[in-house]
């Protein structure tokens, strides 16, 4: 392993410092956020351990149990932002065995590689931003002030002549390169040459399409194809951005970068499937839509027990790549998933359902909670929403009691509320309470949900 990764993951979290993060977003589920903080520290541990040590340590994939809405998917999406790793969430439900139409399962390690490609490519290019700019000024420069050359059949001897001009042109290019730096040029019209891709067109007959057959084929017909140039008239501020693009991928080393992916995605690289229960039924008696079931579960058991992947940029193996799986589990269990697939899920977390006071930790707590959200919504109109301590336990009582009722989806259900709540003041802010202060309380909030909550019939259509 080079140096240069091993300092990246020196950086990591301590497993106190990751279930803070969470903290921040998610609500409870402190056991959840406890395993998958130790399970992600695991991965920098394993990487300071012996070379030979090291190959033998294997990842304890996790897999979640509980209702929707208790923050499964969260935890994954807190998670991505902040482990300096590549991370991929994918759906259970959108991949096919192989023989049918649509993904295999083998894609989830294609795209994660290709994230990781991309990573560190923004990674590098943050890196030689400064140059990148540098060197773009001086295009538009070029542009602006094209460099002089003289005739094929002017006298060598006119050295006064030469030095005059070059002197006179050095002004003027300094005079144009203040402008440009003071950002006073940034409207004005310039012709440049910009690059176009024309590929042929393609059609790919088949159960699968170009994505899945791992191919890159803009690389493939790039090298083929001459790149064709066409004058483009744009302001200097449009031109300056697609010329400092240029400029940065001039400067990276793509070999490098593809290298240093590939051994991140292998050391380091985390996939979340969700919904998993959703490929789980029976053992035997699939039939009818539910036939690939069971074999995307046999297509899963090589990659997440540790096989080798081919990508467009190279063999990955997966032994060392942390899989993290989660499911409501309503209708079926984990143990409906087959012997072999459970076995490489060791660690089994469940998550509990919310309670009243859960609910108001979300409506207030979190950095993006709902309340939050809807008062910056309407501050745009020039609206002060405002509520009440009462209202918003009286928000979090109500969806306590119709998730008992109807079905338990969690903190979505406050969502449903909260938009049946504040209806009509989203609809009438722009024309009735411009500059004005809205006051939720606990009256109001029973009065507008009141006719809902009596009737059962409505209350399962509309909340």
């Amino acid at each position: 392993m080079t140096k240069k990764i091993r300092k990246e993951i020196l950086q990591e979290l301590t497993p106190r410092e990751i279930v803070r993060e969470l903290d921040k977003y998610i609500i409870g589920q402190h056991a959840a956020k406890k395993s998958v903080a130790i399970a992600i520290r695991n991965r920098w541990r394993r990487l300071q351990t012996s070379e030979t040590l090291r190959e033998e340590i294997m990842p304890n994939n996790i897999i979640m149990i509980g209702p929707t809405g208790v923050g499964k998917t969260e935890i994954a999406r807190r998670l991505s932002k902040l482990v300096n790793a590549p991370f991929i969430k994918v759906e259970a439900s959108k991949f096919t065995e192989v023989g049918y139409v649509g993904r295999d399962v083998e894609s989830m390690i294609r795209d994660l590689t290709e994230f990781a490609v991309n990573m560190l490519k923004n990674e590098k290019a943050s890196e030689v931003q400064d140059k990148a700019v540098r060197l773009s000024q001086e295009r538009i420069l070029d542009i602006l002030v094209p460099p002089v050359r003289r005739g094929p059949h002017q006298e060598s001897t006119a050295v006064i002549e030469d030095n005059a001009m070059n002197n006179e042109h050095k002004s003027t290019r300094d005079k144009f390169s203040e402008k440009l730096h003071a950002g006073e040029l940034e409207d004005r019209t310039i012709e440049m040459d910009v690059t176009t891709s024309q590929l042929p067109a393609m059609q790919v007959f088949g159960p699968f399409n170009v994505e899945e057959m791992g191919m890159n084929i803009q690389e493939m017909f790039g090298n083929i194809l001459p790149k064709k140039t066409k004058k483009r008239k744009m302001t200097i501020a449009e031109a300056r951005s697609i010329l400092i693009q240029e400029e940065t991928h001039k400067l990276l080393d793509t070999e490098s970068i593809v290298k240093d992916a590939l051994e991140r995605v292998e050391n380091s690289g985390i996939v979340f499937i969700d919904e998993i229960d959703k490929i789980a039924g029976e053992r035997g008696h699939s039939s009818g839509p539910d036939v690939s079931r069971e074999g995307v579960q046999r297509d899963l058991l090589p990659v997440v027990e540790g096989s080798t992947v081919l990508t467009k940029y190279g063999s990955v193996k997966t032994d060392h790549v942390l899989f993290i799986a989660s499911g409501a589990f309503h209708i079926s269990k984990p143990s409906d998933l087959i012997p072999e697939l459970q076995g490489r899920f060791p660690i089994r977390v469940e998550l509990e359902s919310l309670t009243v006071d859960d609910f108001v930790k979300i409506l207030t707590l979190p950095q993006n909670a709902l309340l939050k959200q809807y008062s910056a919504l309407l501050e745009t109109e020039g609206v002060d929403l405002k509520f009440t301590p009462e209202a918003v336990k009286e928000i979090a009582k109500l969806a306590a009691e119709v998730n008992e009722q109807v079905e338990n989806i969690g903190a979505r259900r406050l969502h449903t509320i909260m938009t049946t709540l504040l209806e009509d003041v989203l609809f009438d802010a722009p024309d009735k309470y411009v500059g004005k202060t809205i006051l939720v309380t606990k009256e109001m909030v029973s009065e507008q949900l009141a006719n809902i909550m009596k009737n059962k019939d409505l209350t399962k259509y509309i909340l």
